[in-house]
């Protein structure tokens, strides 16, 4: 996923499927200058990890 799609899908109101490494993800943040984003893992907020967005996949619906 590019930089773009990762922030089209944080300040989107829809809920759109994202996965890291195979394990859905909700997106927190987004650091467009670095690429990077801020992801909770599953649904245990304390489950953050910080990624390069080229590691996100949106998943088909």
């Amino acid at each position: 996923m590019d930089v773009k799609r990762a922030g089209d899908i944080y300040a989107s109101k829809d809920r759109i499927a994202v996965h890291l490494d195979g394990e859905p993800v909700w997106i927190e943040h987004v650091d467009a200058d670095n690429g990077m984003a801020t992801v909770q893992v599953g649904s245990r907020p304390d489950n953050t990890r910080t990624v390069g967005v080229d590691r996100l996949e949106e998943q088909e619906s």
